[in-house]
């Protein structure tokens, strides 16, 4: 799964918004500035309306530069003279629209011209204060930000130098690279810019096996086939980067982009935009919410028959895999005896499932309430709290054990491109009644390819009927 880059006047959504209260700010100080020694005539001229129709005015005018204008490309980038100079562009600008306003509906007269001017002002002197410091706290978001996703280089020796300075040098993206292969020569153990070279092309789908990768960059000056490996990487649930203008076609999800001075055509098994991350994350995060409410009914109900019949904590902490390799601690009521763990390796001759995922009927290590739990997907309400902080989501698919990780076969962690779901359309589909493991992958990875917000609430829906019926649970 990939995240689309954000683009037009989304991308500085948050500069537009910054900039519109610097605006308004600035139009009220002034406005009390010029006012403050008269209260009888700013009454009177509050009571009028006047000011508060220029400030609704400023605001659209305010908005049609944004959109009109190319005020916030390459923001990032500038420095705090050139920002200086890019604000008071910007100011003046509106500070026109709103003497074309007032000139065009021969409301001149009725304005301060002293206010209007010294409006004009403060509104550079906040918006570049502002511009600055919220610069400032992005940068530094971006270069300690650790939700990066984890890039690697595909290269030859002779271009991988200015591959690692075109595309791993820049502290500003929503990527780091963190390895590189160079293809023509084993240069394994070495580092190239700081950059470690971490496999040949020989070992290259082992180290992807076995090591967390989100993204891949395929240099096109490369004799690799670009479109072979790219193809095959994306099966694995890999996001690709081709540093060509001519690719395969059958690629799926294709965005050209750039990538320092690369066109690249970027391939995926689904591309989701800001909005429908931003919709997914807060239906995450409300959901997470009210299920924490319910896991604390379920807590005062069921943690004390959980001491009763089996001493020891209530809740089970257990390291799982999620989106790409990544590992962390996934957490439930304990429906189980404490050595549970140990004993499975006693138990796998009953394995009823085919494949890496243990799954066995009238399990002897579950406790008398456990089953209860289990059937009803109780046991799993402690979850939100994972979905909460972003280990997972209310919807993705089944985050494995270490030990069913370590087993995986290449094409398996096509099912790990997505962040780990409380439910997905395993739960929802018998998931007892499903006892091959290459039958659930399919289903995994088609659900990520097919993924949209509707469907992650047709399989919200299906799981609460699921959790009261207690279908396809054992």
């Amino acid at each position: 799964m990939y995240q689309e880059k954000k683009s037009g006047w989304i991308k500085h959504l948050d500069f537009t918004i910054l900039d519109l209260l610097m605006q308004e700010l600035a139009f009220l100080c002034a406005f009390l500035i010029r006012f403050r020694g008269d209260w009888f005539e700013r009454d009177l001229i509050y009571r009028d309306g006047i000011y508060q129709r220029m400030a609704g005015i400023l605001f659209l005018i305010d908005i049609c530069v944004v959109f009109f204008t190319e005020s916030y490309s390459g923001i990032l980038r500038r420095n705090r003279y050139q920002e200086l100079t890019h604000t008071i562009g910007h100011c003046f600008i509106v500070f026109g629209g709103l003497l074309i306003y007032m000139y065009a509906t021969r409301q001149s007269l009725f304005y301060s011209r002293g206010m209007i001017f010294l409006y004009l002002v403060i509104s550079i002197l906040f918006e570049y204060i502002a511009r600055v410091l919220w610069k400032r706290l992005i940068r530094r978001r971006k270069i300690l930000d650790v939700n990066k996703s984890d890039m690697l280089l595909i290269v030859e020796a002779i271009n991988a130098e200015q591959c690692v300075r075109e595309i791993g040098r820049n502290l500003y993206t929503d990527f780091k690279v963190t390895g590189i292969v160079v293809v023509d020569k084993d240069m394994t153990g070495q580092e190239i810019l700081g950059i470690p070279v971490v496999s040949n092309a020989d070992a290259l789908l082992e180290y992807l096996r076995t090591n967390v990768v989100d993204e891949v960059f395929i240099d096109g000056n490369t004799r690799v086939s670009s479109d072979a490996l790219a193809s095959e990487l994306v099966e694995f649930g890999i996001t690709v980067h081709v540093a060509l203008i001519h690719t395969d076609q059958m690629l799926p999800s294709r965005r050209l982009e750039t990538y320092g001075n690369y066109t690249v055509l970027t391939a995926s098994m689904n591309i989701r935009n800001a909005r429908q991350l931003f919709l997914k994350r807060l239906m995450d995060i409300v959901g997470a919410l009210i299920g924490l409410v319910f896991t604390g009914i379920a807590f005062l109900i069921f943690a004390p028959i959980i001491k009763h019949q089996s001493p020891g904590p209530v809740f089970y902490g257990q390291p799982r895999v999620g989106r790409n390799g990544r590992r962390f601690k996934i957490w439930k009521f304990r429906s189980m005896y404490p050595d549970a763990d140990r004993r499975k390796a006693e138990l796998m001759a009953q394995n009823e499932m085919q494949g890496l995922m243990f799954k066995m009927e009238n399990d002897p290590r579950i406790i008398p309430i456990g089953h209860f739990l289990r059937k009803h997907s109780i046991d799993e309400l402690p979850q939100f709290w994972n979905v909460l902080i972003g280990d997972m989501s209310l919807v993705g698919t089944r985050p494995p054990t270490e030990d069913e990780f370590k087993q995986y076969e290449l094409h398996h962690k096509a099912r790990l491109a997505f962040r780990p779901g409380l439910t997905g359309m395993w739960q929802v589909s018998g998931r007892s009644d499903i006892t091959d493991f290459e039958e659930i992958v399919k289903m995994d990875t088609r659900y990520i390819a097919e993924w949209t917000l509707g469907l992650d609430l047709k399989i919200i829906f299906k799981t609460i009927a699921v959790v009261f019926t207690g279908k396809g649970s054992k």
